[in-house]
């Protein structure tokens, strides 16, 4: 697959600011790694600028461990660790001056967290990229969604998103993909073996890229941080969830092919970003 003139080609007087803001609301004190794993995701993928707002208590750890080139906007936190939801007001005033949000990798299943999530979603209007730990807030929920939201459940968050088994979920793949998409006007992006991309006006995608060994910890949080970098790179959300799930996906073989399947780990496939960019262009 070619990638777009739009991802691959930039004027010489461009700047940081033409190819956006990306917001990531992750992390929780057990699971940090969610956090700087998206972020670093979205600056391999092109994004502009990447703040991570994450708890307070996770500030030095990530920290040490993150991207020199990654903002951290610290954020009040509950008694666990995860963020708080008397963090809304400051995300509120902050997001003003972002262009695109994810939230979800690594936020913990806290009440507190899971209301945070819930608020944020029905009541920011930015494309949204929802994943982890703010799909399994939206269980019940779903009215909430905008139509500027992709969704990126594994088959799992899938079937508590619509209260059913995980079994139904991969007996029609495609079938609960394009009605979830038409009746809440999202995109869906339902992860798996030729994870699907379902548009909400019915257009599907079935991608052929990535392989067994993807399936480990933080392979979903870049994931993430990809669609959330095309789309501040002004893609629409079915097209920036396309490339970045077809990207991630060869990134994934090409650091197999060098790994092996066995002792593929996340970072493996943010390191062959630029390759299969490469490769697409």
């Amino acid at each position: 697959m070619r990638l777009p003139t739009r991802l691959l080609q930039r004027k010489v007087n461009s700047n940081k600011s033409d190819f956006g803001h990306v917001f990531i609301l992750a992390g929780s004190s057990r699971y940090s790694g969610a956090a700087v794993l998206c972020a670093e995701a979205a600056l391999r993928s092109g994004a502009g600028l990447v703040t991570l707002g994450i708890p307070k208590g996770i500030n030095n750890a990530v920290i040490k461990t993150k991207l020199k080139e990654v903002m951290v906007f610290s954020l009040p936190e509950t008694a666990g660790g995860s963020l708080s939801a008397k963090a809304y007001a400051k995300i509120k005033d902050f997001v003003k001056q972002v262009d695109i949000l994810v939230i979800g990798p690594g936020l913990s299943r806290d009440k507190s967290t899971q209301g945070l999530a819930r608020k944020i979603i029905r009541k920011i209007d930015k494309p949204m990229v929802i994943d982890a730990d703010a799909l399994n807030a939206l269980a019940g929920y779903l009215k909430y969604l905008k139509g500027n939201a992709v969704l990126t459940p594994h088959p799992g968050e899938m079937a508590r998103l619509l209260g059913i088994s995980t079994e139904k979920v991969q007996k029609d793949r495609k079938g609960v993909a394009l009605v979830f998409s038409r009746q809440y006007k999202c995109t869906l992006v339902l992860k798996g073996h030729n994870t699907l991309v379902s548009g909400r006006t019915g257009n599907l995608y079935i991608n052929k890229t990535g392989n067994p060994g993807m399936s480990s910890a933080g392979s979903g949080d870049v994931l993430a941080g990809m669609i959330g970098a095309f789309l501040g790179q002004g893609l629409d959300a079915f097209s920036a969830s396309k490339y970045a799930v077809y990207l991630h996906g060869l990134a994934g073989d090409l650091a197999a092919e060098e790994k092996t399947q066995i002792s593929l780990i996340a970072s493996d496939i943010i390191d062959k970003i630029p390759e299969a960019i490469k490769r697409s262009s």
